[in-house]
């Protein structure tokens, strides 16, 4: 199986703006992944492509890229799924300043993450066991599941990098810094949770939702990101989980 390959290339210290060029890798399997591709355009044919990933299965986020038109893992998507003379055309993430090629800056979707408090918050003394030893904080099975989908969360920036509220207005936090304060607000041993919540009515919080869905269809890891969001909605205006 033959590959065609069109890579939106831009490197800011010699370009002045983006370019697509395209590559042809020949002998691939079907069960290949886009990222072994990009791989093979590398280490075969274009060394300066610049590209970002870490563990290659789908658990790091890092290689998180828009493929054929949607936000996706390079190293989750096969190449069989292109048809049988697979065109695949790859580009960054959108909404975030391109560093180089596919390489994109994270730093501003980070600064978004960690100002909903991403972190436990409980200052009471650890529950303590019939032995007299400090012990871990139980929670009832209820409980967990109310947040157990958004624990999912890897943090790739598919779901931010996709929704048009963010792409209007980079100050929005996003998708995914909301799914991370639903992981924490719904939390019973968590103590933050008005803080959290006055957090989260900002201008640029929760309200810049416009529920378009796109967050959804995008997360690699199945979660129902946009459900989250509504249900970090309704808690503002219960004041309480």
């Amino acid at each position: 199986m033959d590959v065609t390959m069109r890579i939106r290339r831009y490197n800011p210290e010699k370009d002045k703006k983006p370019y697509w060029a395209t590559y042809e890798i020949k002998d691939c399997e079907p069960t290949n992944r886009v990222l072994d591709m990009l791989h093979r355009i590398k280490w075969e044919q274009d060394g300066t492509l610049t590209l970002r990933r870490s563990c290659a299965q789908g658990i790091c986020g890092s290689d998180a890229m828009r493929i054929n038109g949607r936000n996706r893992l390079a190293c989750k998507v096969l190449i069989e799924e292109f048809g049988e003379r697979p065109k695949i055309q790859v580009e960054p993430i959108l909404g975030l300043p391109v560093v180089k090629d596919l390489v994109v800056d994270m730093e501003p979707f980070f600064d978004h993450y960690r100002s909903v408090m991403p972190y436990m918050v409980n200052d009471t003394p650890a529950p303590v066991g019939a032995d007299g030893q400090p012990r871990e904080r139980l929670q009832t099975i209820a409980d967990r599941e109310r947040f157990d989908d958004t624990t999912k969360c890897i943090l790739c920036a598919a779901c931010t990098t996709s929704c048009p509220s963010f792409w209007a207005n980079g100050q929005y936090i996003g998708p995914a810094a909301i799914v991370q304060a639903h992981r924490f607000i719904f939390d019973s041993r968590d103590q933050a949770l008005e803080q959290r919540l006055e957090l989260l009515s900002d201008e640029n919080s929760v309200w810049r939702c416009r529920t378009i869905y796109n967050c959804t269809p995008a997360c690699p890891r199945g979660i129902e990101v946009t459900r989250a969001i509504g249900e970090v909605k309704l808690a503002i205006q219960k004041g309480d989980r």
